[in-house]
């Protein structure tokens, strides 16, 4: 029974004791502070601590009644997830059962007979506040909709993992979903929590075989800290068998990176690893699952040196911009008319490292703008120097990337070289790659038009190799179209490949711009691209990327052949 219809009190206190003298003395000590139910046997306990599971405070259990006696409560209450939060205080006078109680998962003990008022008011106040302080931390500890820890919890407990067990090899797990901001605007968000939950619990299941912890981080993505298993392609098919089964409608995809335990590697460095390989997968619809190994480990370890490297680089001068020339072809014999600059870096320990191993490095890092405004400088430089030497002109393309094209000093920046060595607006060409004009096309043709306003050209670099192409150029300022290398590679061979070729070509005499095509390596290509009316060439067949000493020679032979042609 009740004794108090309306709660006095938040606080809820289950007095369990088969003497009638004993649950009146509690009350009487209690009754003040707190809401009192009461129970006279372990059965009727347990039935009114399931009834009243959400408000009650603390249990106050004796250890030996008829029917079911305190022990079984315990025992029950412990093995039951929604029960086992309610903390419980042992009643008993024997000495003996208090160890027992305690190791069972009681609270405390008060030992009978009541005659300490003070003392059972302050250990079941503290019990009280020690178990509300609990909840609070534990609302904090997981996530709500996975029941798995939150990532500060997660981290804390996988360090503590590592410190006391060093030598257990412990994997670490990251495990995304594709496109998920997609399956939500598709499915609306009720649909991605579902998702959520079902990773959540195919997570729990998994972890129910196996020694391990499991996080959701952010919105969509989930770490697992575990004993080594057999077969990590059989958890990813486990999990996506949780995905599949909420709709056949909706296309989810899930993707999964994995580090292998490694002595004395710290769990926040092995998940980075770990992230590192989910990130390889990304956008991969043959491979799902990438596990970090040593080859990846060591190329993390030289991205990581050629990022600390990169300043003491331009300090010193390692990096070199190399000059490829391009020629008119519809000319004859063909004609020098300009050239690209090609950034270039020898180390000091390590030689030179090729451009495709550090550019996109410093691409991803946001550290690329060091390397484009060094090679526009030189450039600048170079094109002034050569200008001195030769008495021409020779315009120079310089690659602006991604993160250059939104940096609000650009303009002034390139203003200052172009004054600096006193050249004209279109001896410094502009080359964006088509990828860049589909980030922010309003932001690109803004900046576009500003830059041709002040006399500057534009060229796309690697038209051909994106997506909406055709649609851009019907807006988007340029000046020159770079056809991709992948256009030229195979038109001796195929029909097709030459097609398109001609197609590029015909829209480029639409638009009444150049078009330059990179990558040519033989006569039969320049034969073929000269024939279908390509205006300008760079490649192999004319020359490799020179360093400017070397390219000077080209210079003086193109003067040559003008002085024997009476130019």
């Amino acid at each position: 029974m009740i004794k108090s219809k309306q709660l006095k009190k938040p606080q809820l206190v289950l007095i369990v004791d088969d003497q009638e003298i004993n649950r009146d003395v509690l009350g009487m000590i209690l009754e003040d502070d707190y809401d009192i139910l009461y129970a006279s046997n372990g059965r009727e306990a347990l039935q009114m601590i399931e009834e009243y599971r959400d408000s009650l405070s603390v249990v106050l259990l004796d250890l030996i009644m008829p029917e079911m006696d305190g022990f079984k409560v315990l025992d029950c209450v412990r093995n039951d997830d929604l029960l086992k939060a309610i903390p419980i205080i042992v009643l008993t006078a024997e000495r003996n059962a208090e160890l027992k109680a305690l190791e069972m998962g009681a609270a405390d003990f008060i030992t009978k007979p009541f005659d300490m008022h003070e003392v059972i008011l302050a250990r079941v106040g503290r019990i009280i506040e020690l178990s509300e302080g609990r909840q609070l931390i534990q609302a904090a500890e997981f996530d709500s909709l996975t029941k798995l820890y939150s990532r500060n919890f997660f981290f804390e407990y996988a360090n503590r993992i590592h410190q006391y067990h060093p030598n257990w090899h412990m994997d670490a797990i990251v495990i995304n979903i594709e496109q998920f901001h997609s399956v939500n605007a598709l499915n609306g968000r009720e649909f991605g929590d579902r998702v959520l939950a079902a990773i959540g619990d195919g997570i729990r299941g998994f972890l129910a075989d196996t020694e391990g912890i499991a996080s959701r981080f952010e919105a969509d993505r989930f770490e697992i800290f575990c004993q080594h298993p057999d077969d990590y392609q059989a958890l990813l098919d486990r999990l996506q068998d949780e995905v599949n089964a909420l709709s056949i409608n909706a296309s989810i995809r899930l993707r999964m990176g994995v580090a292998p335990w490694r002595r004395d590697v710290e769990p926040v460095l092995l998940f980075d690893s770990a992230r590192a390989a989910c990130s390889m997968v990304r956008g991969n619809y043959k491979t799902r699952l990438m596990v970090y190994d040593e080859e990846m480990h060591q190329r993390e370890l030289m991205d990581q040196r050629l990022l600390n490297d990169l300043r003491r680089a331009v300090e010193e001068r390692e990096l070199t911009v190399f000059y490829q020339p391009k020629y008119n072809v519809q000319c004859d014999p063909p004609k020098l008319c300009s050239a690209e600059a090609l950034i270039r870096w020898k180390h000091p320990e390590l030689g030179m490292v090729p451009p495709g191993r550090f550019i996109p490095l410093f691409e991803g890092n946001g550290q690329i703008s060091a390397v484009d405004s060094f090679v526009w400088n030189e450039a600048a430089r170079q094109i002034a120097e050569w200008r001195e030497k030769f008495r021409i002109t020779l315009p120079v393309s310089v690659n602006l990337s991604r993160v250059d094209v939104f940096d609000p000093t650009l303009e002034a920046r390139l203003e200052g070289l172009i004054e600096r060595y006193g050249l004209e607006h279109r001896a410094l060409k502009l080359e964006v790659t088509e990828s860049a004009y589909t980030d922010n096309a309003e932001q690109m043709i803004e900046l576009i038009n500003r830059l041709r306003a002040k006399g500057f050209e534009i060229e796309m670099d690697d038209f051909g190799s994106g997506y909406s192409s055709l649609n851009m150029l019907s807006y988007m300022p340029i000046d020159v179209l770079k056809m991709d290398m992948q256009f030229v590679r195979n038109i001796t061979q195929s029909e097709k490949d030459f097609k398109l070729v001609e197609l590029v070509l015909d829209i480029a005499r639409y638009l009444k711009v150049p078009v330059v095509a990179e990558g040519v390596e033989t006569e039969a290509q320049l034969s073929m691209l000269k024939g279908a009316g390509c205006d300008l060439v760079q490649g192999y067949y004319f020359s490799r990327p020179l360093p400017p000493e070397e390219f000077e020679s080209l210079i003086v032979k193109e003067q040559q052949i003008e002085r024997e042609n009476g130019v």
